[in-house]
């Protein structure tokens, strides 16, 4: 079986990383909801495929990157998805936050088909995934992992193997709860420094050399004050993430009373229609509920 990758799922962060499987000389088979967000891919040289079945065909690898357990479901499992469809003893790589209990009931199914099945979601953002920065953190037997090695380092400058199936899903939504719990403090502290009049190159200048120092303070204080909340990393995708966290939580009976507040903020900030900025719109949600200040008793 040739070295050719499947891979399903083009969004900001899919789109990459497939591109640096094609500059590693990977054969790559690619196939999004939306068709023409392959196109880029195709003019430079990968087969675009017009269903996930056709993607996976003769594929020693698959590579999903979609955006939480309903689509997970639909491109791994549904008839026409990958698992009914992929070569005996494929490697598939699920790549997209799902939560653990997916991603145990996805490998269950590949294996019992005769396919292996790595959960494989990653830390970093856009700009991780541009420059072959990402963190994978990789849950399955260590077997797959060092076959589908060269794959990851194609797309990243570090491979972790947590544990069994299940494993990298848990520690995703950990890492996920903690860096959305540094955006919302990160907002509430820039909405207190922009009211104090503070100057934003010191703010900046001392936050992120402070001890809270931090990727997060370098990339979300600059996008704060410029207003920029084009996405890096959707609101709303942050939103679902913590909602899978508080249930992982709670099947484990652990309490969990800071990401329940952050949720309720992404939770508010996506009812209030900012689910397709970045996260770092948390501080626009800010001060939209200072403008709209207390509700007059009825």
């Amino acid at each position: 079986m040739s070295e050719t990758v499947a891979f399903v799922g083009l969004g900001a962060m899919g789109a990459p990383m497939a591109a640096n499987l094609l500059d590693a000389g990977f054969a790559l088979r690619v196939y999004n909801r939306t068709a023409h967000r392959a196109q880029a891919l195709g003019d430079r040289g990968a087969t675009v495929c017009a269903t996930v079945a056709e993607a996976v065909h003769a594929a020693r690898f698959v590579v999903s990157m979609v955006s939480d357990d309903i689509a997970t479901r639909e491109t791994l499992l549904a008839p026409g998805g990958v698992v009914a469809n992929a070569d005996p003893g494929t490697v598939i790589l699920g790549s997209s936050s799902n939560t653990p209990a997916m991603a145990r009931t996805v490998a269950a199914e590949a294996r019992r088909r005769g396919l292996r099945y790595l959960d494989a979601p990653v830390s970093g953002s856009i700009a991780q995934a541009r420059a072959r920065e990402l963190v994978f953190m990789v849950g399955g037997e260590a077997a797959d992992l060092e076959a589908a090695r060269k794959l990851l380092q194609a797309m990243g400058r570090m491979i972790v193997h947590v544990g069994a199936s299940g494993a990298g899903a848990t520690l995703k939504l950990i890492n996920n709860m903690l860096s959305g719990t540094m955006i919302a403090a990160l907002a509430e502290a820039v909405a207190v420094a922009q009211a104090s009049g503070l100057d934003p190159v010191a703010v900046r200048e001392v936050l992120c050399e402070g001890a809270a120092g931090s990727r997060l303070t370098r990339t979300k204080i600059p996008k704060m004050y410029a207003r920029d909340f084009s996405a890096q990393f959707q609101l709303e995708l942050m939103d679902k993430d913590l909602r899978y966290y508080l249930a992982l939580a709670s099947e484990l009976d652990r309490p969990a009373p800071i990401g329940a507040l952050v949720r309720n903020q992404l939770h508010a900030a996506r009812l209030a229609g900012l689910g397709a900025f970045d996260t770092s719109v948390l501080l626009e949600h800010i001060d939209a509920q200072r403008r709209q200040g207390p509700k007059p008793e009825l």
